[in-house]
């Protein structure tokens, strides 16, 4: 055992069950890459089966799965000694996901998800048990993991974890360009940015002839930011200059 333990990842059992084969695969290589030992199931029983010969610290629940669901599922994981569960569900609403948590979830995600949100949901779950803390339904990422947010116009933006979530709390899914291009925006608010400033600001490794594609990630940007459903104007064209981003915005 390592006392110090610098990667807390590489002895962690996690089992993913889900009806898709597909997502079963994703978040599986996904995990493998950055350290844990996966396993999955295509449903319930079969994860009932992996459980009775194998340990897992946590278990990644899909909630609509064919013949019995999720939350069926999740009512057998209870005692002292069951793995932690994190659910999956392609149904976000409030009600769903407070009754995954009250029934003894330690978290739970809207589908689909982005897989570095999972990553680090994990994480939380695993450093709060390895603490012997319990959950907290309201704030599931813990404090030690909130890192540089800015908010705007009911938005808040992850800028370590490169994640946005809308008014309604639901992440938006954003290509790396688009989240390059937002975060300069973030940083230079209510300035105008020329098109050369914005391929100075978004620019990446992997971004030549970027500014090329300036126009046309700002208009997929602002239909995320929901402009096209009334969300108001928060990139604004200034005619023979570039853009300005309208919103004010605060850090925390």
């Amino acid at each position: 055992m390592n006392a110090i333990m610098p990667n807390m990842d590489l002895a962690t059992r996690i089992l993913i069950v889900d009806d898709d084969p597909g997502i079963r695969r994703l978040i599986s290589s996904f995990l493998d890459k950055h350290g844990f030992q996966t396993a999955t199931a295509a449903n319930p029983i079969e994860m009932r089966e992996k459980l009775a010969v194998d340990h897992y610290d946590l278990i990644v629940l899909d909630v609509m799965m064919p013949r019995e669901d999720g939350l069926t599922a999740l009512r057998s994981l209870q005692g002292r000694d069951a793995p932690a569960v994190i659910m999956l569900s392609a149904v976000g609403s409030d009600v769903d996901r407070i009754v995954g948590l009250e029934m003894g979830a330690e978290d739970y995600l809207a589908k689909p998800c982005n897989p570095r949100e999972l990553l680090a949901r994990i994480r939380t779950v695993l450093r709060r048990r390895e603490k012997g803390g319990a959950r907290s339904p309201a704030a599931p990422a813990a404090a030690e993991d909130v890192h540089d947010q800015r908010r705007f116009q009911g938005f808040r933006i992850d800028m370590d974890m490169r994640m946005l979530y809308d008014p309604d709390d639901r992440m938006v899914n954003l290509t790396d360009g688009e989240f390059r291009l937002l975060r300069a925006f973030v940083e230079h608010p209510r300035r105008v940015l020329t098109r050369d400033q914005l391929l100075d600001y978004a620019r990446g490794e992997d971004s030549d002839h970027y500014d090329r594609a300036i126009d046309v990630q700002v208009s997929r940007l602002r239909r995320k930011l929901g402009e096209t459903r009334g969300g108001g104007e928060l990139i604004r064209t200034v005619r023979n200059e570039g853009y300005l981003f309208t919103p004010t915005v605060a850090k925390g």
